[in-house]
């Protein structure tokens, strides 16, 4: 199997490459030109394109020759969205267009497509877990392009049948190679910080109430790929552990793994505006196409995160 991954670089990608690549797959990486190292040594088959020229992403396809595409790249920072919400739409919505014509003119067979499960924005706790009938209720830029970018999946596959095409909605995913900017990683980074006396045993934290659906990336790509093997075409699958967890339960037990006493003071610059106050989901229909259960604990993603951290700090200092 030949497959190509927009984002191989990113959080979630490399995951992606590390797991198809143990599976016995060629794996190749679409990376952008600007962005290429020629001294770096990748752990895929660099191929160069760029979201926004479609030219680009065909040739990547013709030299990769894949059978699947994992679309995994984009702009998924919500705050950035509210600055830069054209180049968001653009990257998100438009690029998703390209890689859908791209895959049909190259001939793709299946095309896994990674939305969010931001795109639900708040909802009653008694509509709790989101499932294939809950209705979108998208409250920034971000969720708005990743909307926008599922209903175009769900069209091109009416329209062009021959191509399997599945949508990945997967909700919060936490683990290593994470960098800071979300939850996880800040709180870890700061408790490395303190833990090795570098910073004052004070940690700034947004909203704690927040509850929310953390699956470890690699029980998400490991969906990824079964999708690509088993998913049925037009469908979208959301990707989740099924269990909400509160961002003060998280900064507990990162607390308690890391034997720290904190201060606790909360940063305006991390409460967002519009901010959701429950979010979690049902996996039901993935197991049942494919198999697939979260396997990998909490506490163990947790520790992972911290342990990776300290090592950071460790050689830093």
């Amino acid at each position: 199997m030949r497959v190509l991954i927009t984002g191989a670089a990113g959080f979630a990608g490399s995951h992606l490459v590390n797991h198809l690549r143990q599976l016995g797959q060629t794996v190749f990486g679409l990376i952008r030109p600007a962005n290429f190292d020629p001294q770096r040594e990748y752990p895929f088959l660099p191929v160069m394109g760029d979201l926004l020229d479609p030219e680009s992403l065909l040739r990547a396809i013709e030299e990769s020759e894949a059978n699947v595409i994992y679309h995994l790249a984009g702009q998924a920072d919500v705050g950035l969205s509210w600055r830069e919400p054209a180049n968001t739409i653009m990257v998100n919505t438009v690029g998703t267009v390209n890689i859908l014509e791209a895959a049909l003119a190259g001939k793709v067979e299946t095309l896994i497509a990674v939305t969010t499960a931001e795109l639900y924005g708040p909802q009653p706790r008694e509509k709790m877990p989101i499932n294939a009938r809950s209705r979108p209720n998208p409250w920034h830029p971000y969720a708005v392009s990743k909307l926008a970018a599922g209903s175009l999946l769900n069209i091109y596959q009416r329209r062009y049948p021959e191509m399997r095409i599945i949508e990945a909605r997967p909700f919060n995913h936490i683990g290593p190679r994470q960098s800071t900017g979300f939850v996880v990683p800040d709180f870890a980074s700061q408790m490395a910080k303190i833990r090795a006396e570098l910073i004052p045993p004070k940690l700034l934290v947004g909203n704690l109430d927040a509850e929310r659906d953390f699956t470890d990336v690699r029980d998400v790509v490991r969906a990824y790929a079964l999708l690509a093997e088993k998913g049925r075409p037009g469908e979208t699958y959301h990707i989740c552990s099924g269990q909400p967890v509160s961002i003060s339960t998280i900064l507990n037990i990162l607390a308690e793994l890391a034997d720290v006493s904190l201060e606790i003071e909360y940063d305006p610059e991390r409460m967002r505006p519009s901010d959701t106050p429950v979010l979690y989901g049902s996996f039901h229909k993935l197991r049942k196409d494919t198999g697939w259960s979260p396997k990998i604990h909490l506490r163990q993603s947790l520790s992972e995160v911290l342990a990776e951290w300290d090592q950071k700090v460790r050689g830093e200092s």
